[in-house]
């Protein structure tokens, strides 16, 4: 976040979602037609925080990827930014009122500046759809400690594939977006499921492990991300490396081919720190016992216990399972991404091979 634009992220982000609240009390009557009044608070909200810069950089994404099909859809900027921009200034005011001077009035212009330029671009590069789909919690399962498992049935079906990623939101935190990817190719019920692990000052996360119970609504954002979807050509087997909740885009990758067996031969590396923290173990081997392309391999970093062939990060133990004729998905914990395509040259594996997920960092 700016220097200028508050005592903190936290106060930020927190005066945000205040007057988020009190959006409908300020300017929604000025806004007839263009957004149901239930949307008004999430726009506004996510606008004011991308104002702010109180996100991470994948944060910021997943709320512009949202805002710009907003404004594609219905035209709320440019020609509304004034009209939201005062709201906005006049509610962070109030909310910061110990802290507001005309420096710090200065930085929030500029940051909304900024938005509504990003917005607008975003906007045109987009495509059409909606800006997000209400779902429902329908289960929320406790997988291990700090992860939990959530089915949400969209009331809408959501246009996504396996691989992908789709910004998430809990209503009850207006705004404030996150990247998931489903971890089940789509499904006759339309249902998603949802693997989120529980981070240190996380918003979302925290909200969606520890919070939220079945019966409560989400918003799920427009499905986005090529880098991890499959080959439809049948070329080359497969060697899928997780780490974590990493494990949810590339099961999703073995259901599409469940769904549609297409000759490749699968290698599903599944890394933990523990086989108490491998949360999915049992879909996993439900899997694998269906199918006879399937070798599901559990990579346990800090258990001496384990057998030697098991032992080591999920990158280190999928090594050991190469063979030159793979293609290789991988997905996990940031550390591990950043370092994964200059290990994988250097053990060998082409660049076009070699698939990392999308940073959703610009």
């Amino acid at each position: 976040m700016s220097a200028d634009l508050g005592p903190s992220w936290a106060a930020t982000a927190a005066a945000v979602d205040r007057a988020a609240a009190n959006f409908l009390d300020t300017v929604s009557d000025r806004l007839p037609g263009l957004l149901p009044e239930r949307d008004h608070t999430v726009v506004f909200a996510a606008l004011g925080r991308l104002a702010g810069g109180v996100d991470d950089t994948a944060g910021r994404a997943a709320a512009l990827a949202v805002l710009a099909r907003a404004h594609r859809g219905v035209g709320l900027l440019p020609q509304h930014a004034d009209l939201l921009g005062d709201a906005l200034l006049a509610a962070v005011a109030r909310e910061n009122r110990a802290h507001w001077t005309a420096a710090l009035a200065g930085g929030w212009e500029r940051g909304l500046r900024r938005a509504v330029t990003a917005v607008r671009r975003a906007a045109a590069r987009v495509g059409d759809g909606p800006a997000w789909w209400r779902a429902e919690v329908v289960a929320h399962d406790r997988a291990t400690d700090g992860v939990a498992v959530l089915t949400v049935r969209p009331r809408r079906p959501l246009p996504y594939r396996p691989g992908q990623a789709v910004p998430v939101c809990a209503p009850r935190r207006p705004g404030a977006w996150r990247w998931y990817s489903p971890a089940n190719a789509p499904r006759p019920d339309g249902t998603v499921e949802l693997h989120v692990r529980a981070v240190a000052a996380g918003t979302v996360s925290g909200t969606l492990v520890d919070g939220v119970r079945p019966g409560e609504p989400l918003l799920l954002g427009p499905p986005c991300g090529i880098s991890l979807l499959l080959d439809p050509s049948p070329w080359h087997d497969l060697l899928l490396v997780a780490g974590g909740t990493g494990l949810a885009p590339l099961r999703a990758l073995v259901e599409q081919l469940a769904a549609a067996p297409d000759g490749r031969r699968v290698t599903l590396v599944a890394g933990a720190r523990t086989p108490a923290d491998l949360y999915d173990r049992a879909t996993l081997a439900e899997l694998e016992a269906a199918h006879e392309w399937l070798t599901v391999v559990p990579a346990y970093s800090h258990d001496p216990a384990a057998g030697p062939a098991e032992q080591g990060d999920a990158l280190t133990v999928a090594l050991r399972h190469h063979a030159g004729d793979q293609e290789v998905h991988l997905c996990g914990p940031p550390p591990m991404v950043a370092g994964a395509r200059l290990r994988l040259l250097a053990a060998g594996v082409p660049a076009d091979r070699i698939h990392l997920p999308d940073t959703f960092d610009r």
